[in-house]
């Protein structure tokens, strides 16, 4: 074989294809050449080789985030950061403590709806804070749902309920004024659209400083779940900059109401490509959220709603992705509901194969009927694994687990039965709804509650993954989940010299002490992404 241009060494190495566990790894032009001990490491090298001996550290696949938002998110995640607020008082001193600029907007994300304990969500705690002439848009954590003021309500021309083509809307009182609260794109929008853009360059070095934190916590690919706005100039300028530290594929959106132009557009775009980026699928939304009343249910959740399909005719979605499918666009879709899994389900059952497998995403309360259908159909499960164990309680006392009731809200997240019934399980974070660091989700996939948070009760604990299990998750599953099960998402000569170092073994460490893990080194097409 040729000279390496890299050699790992390290006391372990998880190539996760079943060989011996060799403490050398050698990469050329980027792919593995050569796996051995660090002996045979003397035979691989050049005058140009870089060698690296990491010592006690822990070699794996490159981590592979399934679920991202990368262009969307840097546009949501701006003004001041709710996501550890938990009372509604603490919203209050939280919004008084923030610097607005005179007639300025007052913007906010990552609001938990548990902070409200209950009670309806409604603009009268900005009001106390801000008074009656700030406009100010928050957005709830799962940026399905936007709190704003009523100075934000009246820039927006809306006084009253509005008639949308998804399942939006605006929230109104008994008298049909609104509360402030809005749920859904096409509801947030109304507001949205009114708020002052970042300028180009602002949005770069957003993008920019998000895909060095993404490789310094071992990230060398993710599912980018849109590719809208200004997406293709922001990657397209990357490249023009230099390398990617993070490889992308991306699935445009496709909303109700998309006609042929648009479903030929999605089509169009599956061209686009750059070095370490390409566009590769479509995404869907078959429903919204269970915490903001617009998921869709078998049966409706104990404030009679989470009743129907976020297109108004289901009919609608199954066109799109027939036809979508039948020119080899592989699908995505969001479904997070019982009736919407199903649904889901039985259009992919009917829509043609491709060769990269349809996925669901989210899958948040299923009945045992449905696991099975994961392996059966080929459709990868793409789930988020602290959306469980961040905003859901055991004690069921949590926005979620009351609006579904204690039947519901017990089948919930059910990574474990999905995986021991065969389905293909990627794991991710669904940023900015959660934060990405892959230690902290690899953690709570096993432990079922947050990491270094011992004294906290798991959420259904019988549905923690192992180690092992949560590791393939973020590698092989990934790999396997996108095509490309035979070059990447493994450590054999000829796949892909994508790699991530930590300091700790994730399939031996105390999962709490594993998400402090140090990254010594992230390597992408076998060139170092971060080094420590």
């Amino acid at each position: 074989m040729s000279a390496a241009d890299l050699i790992l060494m390290a006391d372990r190495i998880h190539t996760l294809s079943g060989d011996r566990a060799p403490t050398a790894v050698a990469t050329a032009g980027g792919v593995i050449t050569a796996l051995g001990d660090r002996a045979d490491a003397r035979d691989w090298r050049g005058p140009h080789t870089e060698v690296l001996d990491l010592g006690d550290a822990t070699i794996t696949p490159g981590l592979v985030d399934g679920h991202f938002h990368p262009v969307m998110g840097i546009g949501l995640t701006r003004g001041v950061d709710l996501s550890s607020v938990r009372t509604v008082e603490g919203l209050k001193a939280a919004l008084r403590s923030a610097d607005v600029a005179p007639g300025g907007w007052l913007e906010g994300w990552g609001l938990d709806p548990n902070a409200f304990a209950g009670a309806p969500i409604t603009h009268a705690p900005l009001v106390e804070a801000v008074g009656p002439d700030v406009p100010v848009f928050l957005l709830l954590f799962d940026a399905h749902a936007a709190l704003v003021s009523p100075r934000a309500l009246a820039m927006a021309g809306v006084d009253g309920p509005r008639t949308f083509m998804s399942g939006a809307s605006v929230v109104c009182d008994a008298g049909g004024t609104p509360t402030g609260h809005l749920l859904e794109p096409e509801a947030l929008d109304l507001v949205r659209t009114l708020l002052p853009d970042d300028a180009p360059a602002e949005r770069r070095a957003r993008l920019t400083d998000l895909l060095r934190r993404m490789a310094a916590c071992g990230l060398t690919a993710a599912n980018a779940m849109d590719f809208e706005a200004d997406s293709l100039d922001l990657f397209r300028a990357l490249e023009d900059e230099g390398e990617l530290p993070v490889r992308w594929r991306f699935a445009p959106f496709v909303m109700p109401g998309t006609g042929r132009d648009g479903l030929d557009a999605v089509l169009a775009q599956q061209r686009l490509a750059g070095r370490r980026w390409r566009v590769e699928g479509a995404k869907f939304m078959i429903d919204g959220t269970i915490d903001g009343g617009t998921a869709w249910l078998d049966e409706p959740d104990t404030h009679g709603e989470s009743t129907a399909c976020f297109w108004p005719d289901p009919r609608d979605y199954r066109s799109a992705a027939a036809f979508l499918a039948g020119h080899g666009v592989p699908l995505v879709t969001h479904a997070i509901g019982d009736a919407g899994i199903r649904y889901v389900l039985d259009t992919y059952a009917e829509v043609p194969a491709t060769p990269v497998p349809h996925r669901v995403e989210h899958l948040e309360t299923m009945p045992s009927e449905l696991i099975g259908r994961f392996a059966a159909l080929n459709v990868t499960a793409g789930m988020q694994p602290t959306h469980c164990t961040g905003y859901i309680r055991a004690d069921h006392s949590d926005n979620w687990s009351t609006r579904l009731g204690k039947r519901r809200a017990d089948r919930a997240f059910r990574a474990r039965d999905l995986r021991d019934q065969g389905a293909r399980l990627a794991l991710g974070s669904d940023w900015p709804i959660a934060p990405f660091d892959p230690r902290a989700i690899l953690a709570a996939a096993r432990l079922r509650r947050p990491a270094g948070e011992p004294g906290v009760e798991a959420v259904l604990p019988e549905q923690a993954l192992t180690a092992r299990m949560a590791l393939e998750g973020y590698t092989s599953e990934a790999a396997a989940a996108a095509g490309q099960a035979g070059r990447s998402g493994r450590l054999v000569p000829g796949h892909r010299a994508d790699l991530t170092v930590f300091g700790l073994d994730p399939l031996a460490a105390d999962p709490d002490e594993f998400a402090e893990s140090p990254i010594a080194l992230t390597v992408v097409d076998g060139r170092i992404a971060h080094r420590a």
